[in-house]
């Protein structure tokens, strides 16, 4: 990791934040925000912005279209409402003269390994040229299938990208709460969170504004995947007056998730950051061998397959509950999978009348939640 004096930053940015909670794009302060990460580039801080605000820039240029509420209809909407956002973009930044270039991402981008690797090296070469990446989903052409589906967590996958220093996510809420703002007087600001647990995930509520996809859910999602990768994560209100400044220089603001101590190496970043393209169930004894033996998952153990993907895609594993224990590089396609779920290894050649190796999913190929 860089020291403090030279830092990378993700900075996401909901819709909330660039509207002000409007119904159209909030120019001041998107310029003010601008200044802050000029403010931070000059002192030599590298900085990457991860942009909501496409379908709500496309609807206010349309002047606010009635569109019955389709796929297609948001698709057009952001195609629309993409060139206007980054055009918004290049146009405040160079009131500081600086350049920007625009990456658009889908989950293919980031789950297959080669075009991770690809991306990673364009997104190097912009920070190297003192260049501010601006990022979104690809919406205009991304499906249900290839989509990672909200903001929070592809700026957590770019924050893997980008190998990090922090992740802040801006938001209209100051933090996380003890409960639900809106309808508790009496909750309290969550300064400090070292594990996400399932308790704190309870509190977790949905995003107020209505014109974001992504709510306190999403960016606990955002924050255990870029914490795992050691990242530290911080929600904040993007209305604060110099809140990258303060993030950036460990000032106390909104909620902080402290990174893992032991950090996961490069492959299994990508591995944990990749979304799961499909979901094994395991019996108890499986779950076991994974948990406590270290073992690689056999097909012997797997109880069902769920989904359809390609050998070499990224699963989640979970027990019989549901209860996500690991994730990891599928060895098998899921048609192969299902043909050869619960029976012994020495099976497979005679099953499928071939074998890439006895397991399922390689131990070195996996990541332990649990």
């Amino acid at each position: 990791m860089a020291t403090k004096a030279q830092q990378t930053i993700v900075v996401k940015l909901g819709t909330s934040v660039l509207t002000g909670g409007t119904k159209k794009l909030d120019r001041s302060r998107i310029v003010e925000l601008i200044r802050q990460c000029a403010k931070q580039q000059a002192l030599g801080h590298r900085i990457i912005i991860v942009t909501s605000g496409a379908v709500a820039a496309g609807r206010e240029y349309l002047n606010y279209p009635e569109l019955p509420k389709t796929i297609a209809s948001k698709q057009l909407l952001a195609s629309v409402g993409q060139s206007r956002l980054i055009q918004l973009w290049e146009q405040l930044f160079s009131i500081y003269n600086i350049h920007i270039g625009q990456m658009l991402l889908t989950r293919a981008d980031l789950e297959d390994r080669e075009r991770f690797l690809n991306a990673q090296d364009a997104l190097k070469a912009l920070l190297d040229n003192h260049i501010v990446p601006v990022i979104n989903e690809n919406d205009a052409v991304a499906t249900a299938e290839i989509k990672v589906g909200d903001n929070d967590n592809l700026s957590a996958l770019v924050a893997i990208l980008a190998q990090a220093d922090k992740l802040i996510l801006l938001t209209d809420q100051a933090g996380l709460y003890t409960a639900d703002p809106r309808t508790n007087p009496d909750v309290k600001l969550i300064e400090e969170v070292e594990e996400i647990d399932d308790a704190l995930k309870a509190i977790a509520g949905d995003s107020v504004s209505g014109l974001g996809t992504g709510g306190m859910a999403t960016k606990l999602q955002a924050a255990e995947i870029a914490n795992r990768s050691g990242i530290q994560t911080i929600v904040a209100a993007g209305s604060r007056p110099d809140v990258i400044s303060d993030v950036i220089n460990d000032i106390p603001v909104g909620t902080r998730f402290h990174s893992k101590k032991s950090i996961l190496e490069s492959r299994k970043q990508w591995l944990f950051g990749a979304p799961p393209a499909g979901r094994l169930v395991l019996d108890d004894g499986a779950v076991e061998a994974l948990l406590k033996s270290g073992r690689s998952l056999l097909p012997k153990g797997i109880i069902e397959v769920r989904d359809n993907f390609s050998r070499g895609e990224v699963l989640d594993i979970t027990n019989k509950e549901g209860k996500s224990i690991a994730r990891g590089m599928s060895r098998y396609n899921s048609d192969a999978l299902r043909m050869i779920a619960g029976h012994h290894s020495q099976e497979i050649i005679h099953i499928l009348g071939y074998e890439y190796g006895a397991v399922a999913v390689h131990r070195d190929d996996m990541i332990i939640k649990s």
